[in-house]
């Protein structure tokens, strides 16, 4: 177990157009949300899906291609790690934050297009 990693991989379609933003040091980063569902059978027998939305984030060309090639509603494959952070908010409330850190993303439905850190 020695060589376990953070790693996450998922599928699903972007819910918004990505926001893309530069730091105050010249860095690019992208912003964007997927959503996943799982369907599966309730103690009834009927088909039930779930939806669940995944925050993503990206930096440097990573985000560049982001901006180029993403829009809202498009199929992505997104492989990264699962990072934690927090902020303070406008109110002084300190608030908490899991997210994925993309270093690759594949477009799916048609653009035949990936992105790799």
């Amino acid at each position: 177990m020695a060589d376990l990693k953070n790693k996450v991989q998922l599928t699903g379609h972007l819910g918004h157009k990505p926001d893309v933003r530069v730091t105050d040091k010249g860095e690019k980063w992208a912003r964007f949300s997927i959503a996943t569902n799982e369907v599966y059978t309730n103690f009834k027998g009927e088909a039930v899906t779930s939806t669940y939305w995944h925050n993503i984030v990206a930096w440097g060309k990573t985000a560049d291609q982001v901006e180029k090639l993403l829009d809202k509603g498009i199929e992505v494959s997104v492989e990264g790690k699962l990072i934690s952070r927090s902020y303070t908010d406008k109110e002084g409330v300190k608030r908490y934050v899991t997210e994925v850190k993309a270093n690759q993303i594949s477009v799916e439905n048609g653009k035949n297009a990936s992105v790799k850190e």
